[in-house]
């Protein structure tokens, strides 16, 4: 279940908007100019490598890829069985936990598990719950941070306009360090669905 949180960038305690409709959902970040939609998840191994779980999704990437002009895609994750684990999560949780803005809109699919994208859009952040089926795309230039959680485990199909790929220029704003995390989120999004 998808969810979306809404807060004054000045008040990280009390959401102004919590949904989990999907319309609703669509409806509010299109007035950020960020697209939000569900594909069908497909069912793949424990043990299917990137390349295989990519290929699984060729035709709604080639859709993309057609409609926004992407020209270069990967895929990546993060698993508890990867044998790098341990030292990977720490790091690449960090990188993208502070704010930073791109130069390219930032398209992501999850294949599999869930992240937190937060948008620092005016005087409001937004953070939309991904799970497995949601791809959404965050502006360009527009100020964002990303949470996979203290355990992250999750397969993300990225799109980049150019073969850079992923390139941040971060703010120095510390305002991720003060709204609910990825584990907080996952918490909320819990109790609405066992509501």
């Amino acid at each position: 279940m998808t969810l979306l949180t809404a807060w004054n960038d000045s008040d990280p305690k009390n959401p102004v908007l919590e949904t989990t409709d999907e319309a609703e959902i669509r409806e509010a970040l299109a007035a950020l100019g960020a697209r939000f939609s569900r594909w069908e998840v497909k069912d793949f191994d424990d043990d299917a490598t990137l390349d295989e779980i990519l290929a699984l999704y060729h035709d709604e990437v080639e859709k993309v890829k057609e409609s926004e002009g992407y020209t270069y895609i990967d895929i990546m994750g993060l698993s508890p069985k990867q044998e790098n684990y341990d030292e990977v999560r720490g790091p690449s949780r960090e990188k993208f936990l502070s704010e930073h803005r791109h130069d390219d809109d930032e398209d992501r699919f999850f294949a599999k598990g869930a992240g937190v994208f937060y948008l620092h859009v005016d005087d409001r952040v937004y953070a939309l719950y991904c799970e497995a089926g949601d791809l959404v795309s965050v502006p360009v230039n527009t100020t964002h941070w990303f949470d996979m959680g203290v355990n992250p485990e999750f397969v993300s199909i990225r799109f980049f306009h150019d073969d850079d790929g992923w390139i941040g220029h971060f703010t120095g704003n510390p305002i991720a360090e003060k709204f609910a995390t990825f584990d907080e989120l996952h918490a909320r999004r819990q109790e609405l669905a066992a509501a």
